[in-house]
């Protein structure tokens, strides 16, 4: 039986988690534009075994692993556009910022800062995973939620863990992105502007 479908906030977070890994990680992005060849799963031919007129051994061909298909883009590229539209975040990180002075990018790193910023919480509400400030000492007991809490330094042993608390870590609360309308290609996340 199938798995069931991701939610649509498992679904944006592990688009946004790809997007990066495959912009910064050349050996994940080959990974994935490999099984991006792969054929559907519905044009896959499966082997059955053929009806015999009297009761005899069913032989089962197992086909090769499915892939499992890529998730949805579309609500990764709508926040990519709205961090390009009030940030402009991609013309930032395009930019070839080595002849520039420091003082320069600084002053263009407020600007997509406040923009990027406007952005995000006019979509999207966060949370500390955790609660304590950072610096403070923390114990992590048995059974902890691994996907909360990553543990870095001299990790030996089991939990419990007591450590120094190095960043609060952040979750989704809350998402609401503009519907898209009619024929809207997804992947334009902003438009070239021609001035007459």
């Amino acid at each position: 039986m199938p798995s069931p479908p991701l939610s649509f906030l498992t679904r944006l977070w592990f688009a946004w988690i790809c997007f990066f890994r495959v912009l910064f990680n050349g050996v994940y992005a080959r990974d994935v534009y490999d099984i991006k060849q792969l054929p559907p799963a519905h044009e896959k031919e499966r082997v059955l075994p053929e009806a015999a007129p009297e009761p005899a051994p069913v032989v089962t061909v197992q086909s090769a692993p499915i892939a499992p298909a890529a998730p949805p883009i579309d609500a990764a590229l709508q926040l990519l556009a709205l961090l390009q539209r009030e940030g402009r975040l991609i013309d930032f990180l395009e930019e070839d910022v080595a002849s520039f002075a420091d003082s320069d990018i600084g002053a263009a790193a407020r600007i997509v800062h406040a923009g990027c910023r406007k952005a995000l919480r006019a979509h999207v509400t966060f949370e500390a995973v955790r609660a304590e400030q950072e610096g403070a000492r923390v114990t992590l007991p048995p059974g902890f939620n691994a996907e909360e809490v990553k543990l870095t330094g001299n990790v030996q042993g089991t939990a419990p863990y007591t450590g120094t608390l190095q960043h609060r870590g952040w979750k989704v609360t809350a998402i609401s992105l503009p519907t898209a309308v009619g024929e809207h290609d997804a992947r334009i996340v902003a438009q070239a502007e021609v001035e007459l």
